[in-house]
């Protein structure tokens, strides 16, 4: 049974820490997966400034780089528009996921920091935790933090570019369409494979760990499609 009725947040120590325009990008992003804000919804600056209790600036930011990874778009005499979410685009977007994905888990094996090892140990249990509780708010945070930390490991700021984008829209694919599989463990059960391979510096398991991830992401998409016909 998946459970809905708790928000993904951050600690309240992590979010005082946090810079203002990230906070403003976390919370606004989490909505919109979450589809608090859902497809089609116009979105005011003035009105997120005030729920998120932030200026207009940092919050005028965030939705500047939500525009960038496809989230909203800003349409003439209409305002600001969450978008819609194109489920046969996700093959596309797969297809170069999985070769930038294995690229960048090879890449963190050599590169990452044993901070950064130490981070995906601890996440690799948090979302396996998460995925036997049902609990698909920490899960979302928990996968959220773990594209971050692979992306990182891989120290390759053009490929991190390009990865958040790439993510965010799997995220945002994965929130609506997984609770309808029941694929949560699953998922969690790859993603920790993949972790597991980059703590221990093992190129061949990580690359073919996330190959594996990228064929699983491949079967819940066209499942969803042949849902629509």
């Amino acid at each position: 049974m998946i459970k809905k009725n708790s928000a993904p947040t951050a600690s309240p120590e992590a979010e005082a820490a946090e810079p203002k325009a990230e906070y403003a990008y976390r919370r606004l992003e989490e909505m919109i997966v979450t589809r608090q804000l859902p497809p089609g919804a116009l979105v005011s600056e003035v009105q997120l400034a005030s729920e998120l209790a932030l200026g207009r600036t940092p919050v005028r930011e965030a939705l500047a780089r939500l525009q960038h990874v496809g989230f909203v778009k800003t349409h003439p005499r209409r305002g600001t528009l969450v978008s819609g979410v194109d489920v046969r685009q996700q093959l596309e977007l797969l297809e170069v996921r999985r070769v930038l994905e294995q690229l960048m888990v090879v890449s963190a094996c050599s590169r990452a920091t044993p901070g950064e090892r130490a981070q995906m140990q601890r996440l690799a249990a948090e979302i396996v935790a998460a995925a036997d509780s049902g609990d698909v708010h920490a899960y979302f945070r928990v996968n959220r933090a773990i594209h971050d930390i692979e992306v990182a490991a891989a120290h390759n700021s053009m490929l991190a570019n390009t990865m958040e984008i790439i993510h965010a829209q799997s995220r945002r694919f994965w929130y609506v369409h997984v609770q309808q599989s029941g694929a949560f463990k699953e998922g969690a059960a790859r993603h920790a494979a993949v972790l597991d391979a980059i703590v221990g510096g093992h190129e061949t398991e990580a690359s073919d760990g996330a190959a594996q991830l990228l064929l699983f992401l491949d079967r819940l998409t066209r499942s969803a499609i042949e849902s629509f016909r």
